[in-house]
């Protein structure tokens, strides 16, 4: 090479370098260009090695799932007056078409806080007695951690909560006139025609701050420092258990979104729901009857109390998660939800499959 630059004229040494050069740049783009085909190929086949897999399962496997599904439990610990009714009504149509049993957990003067015996019965019931599962329990009870007992497979928890000033004022009327779903029931404060407003006015126990303490103990639990009204420690548990602890906790102002994710994520249970909430007739069913809403000074006067405030950050809290997961599994398009597909897929599997 030496010697042909010495008998090359300067001109075509020049040529030669440019030639090389040209070349070089043309060999790095094939090769590139060879990378990203392998790396394509590389995902084709990784995908169709999952779907091979995945089929095989399905073949092989495909009684062991519907085992494991129908070992399923949900529990939705639901607080009064978040529409939970018209919530529960929805897993009650769909229970026979998509084959799960539901069961109310009816306790005694709607204590949320069972006995230390109870909590045992209800733990062994929950996980041993087969012939209910798959089984969707609903009650007004507070949290209860599974573990405690000595359970391996914990339920799936999922809770609505509300405002807790409009929870509480529809609560109040509740009380008084009843609803639309049994209109003809005798309701405890029957014949009060007192107004929520001039509860406030005259300080009635009915709608005193303490009233509004209610969302963080049934988030909370059953240990004692939950029920001690204005408990930070309580907050913090509930706060703790939400993130934790439940699958999903929705809010009473958004119960469609909430609706349509619990389809997306347990369809065993809620195949069929997003439809059957927009179209069905006891999407909202239960409607507190004579409601008056507040006024401006009853709701200032409410949140000048340290309880509302605790109630409310906690309220604030759930509904910042709520949206922060919606907004990972929804987008609105023409004014219609829709939920996003599957956005992530394995490759490079090893060792190969034969």
């Amino acid at each position: 090479m030496g010697l042909l630059r010495l008998k090359m004229p300067p001109k075509f040494q020049l040529l030669a370098l440019l030639a090389f050069a040209i070349a070089m740049i043309f060999l790095e783009n094939q090769i590139q260009k060879l990378e990203e085909s392998r790396g394509k190929l590389e995902r084709v086949i990784a995908r169709h090695e999952v779907r091979e897999i995945e089929q095989r399962h399905i073949q092989d496997g495909a009684k062991g799932a519907l085992v494991e599904e129908d070992d399923l439990v949900v529990i939705y610990n639901r607080v009064p007056k978040t529409a939970s009714t018209s919530f529960t009504n929805i897993a009650y149509d769909l229970c026979n078409k998509n084959h799960y049993h539901v069961l109310h957990i009816n306790t005694s003067k709607n204590n949320p806080v069972m006995s230390l015996q109870d909590q045992v019965r209800f733990v062994k019931n929950v996980t041993l007695w087969k012939e209910m599962k798959p089984a969707f329990y609903h009650g007004h009870v507070s949290f209860l951690d599974f573990t405690k007992f000595g359970v391996k497979k914990k339920p799936i928890y999922i809770n609505v909560i509300r405002d807790p000033i409009e929870r509480l004022v529809s609560y109040y009327y509740f009380l008084r006139f009843g609803d639309d779903y049994r209109p003809g029931l005798r309701r405890r404060k029957q014949g009060d025609k007192k107004t929520f407003d001039e509860c406030v006015a005259a300080g009635g126990s009915d709608c005193a701050p303490e009233k509004l303490w209610l969302q963080i103990p049934f988030f909370c639990g059953h240990y004692s420092e939950c029920w001690n009204i204005g408990s930070k420690w309580a907050l913090e548990q509930a706060k703790y258990n939400l993130v934790n602890e439940y699958m999903l906790v929705g809010v009473t102002e958004e119960l469609e979104d909430f609706v349509m994710m619990l389809e997306a994520a347990l369809p065993r249970f809620f195949k069929g729901a997003t439809e059957l909430y927009r179209t069905g007739k006891k999407s909202h069913l239960r409607k507190t009857s004579e409601k008056k809403p507040p006024t401006k000074e009853s709701i200032a006067r409410l949140q000048q109390s340290d309880i509302w405030k605790m109630e409310n950050e906690f309220y604030e809290f759930a509904l910042e998660q709520f949206q922060y997961v919606r907004a990972h599994a929804v987008r609105e398009k023409d004014g219609e939800l829709y939920l996003l597909a599957q956005n992530f897929f394995y490759e490079k599997i090893y060792p190969k499959t034969t």
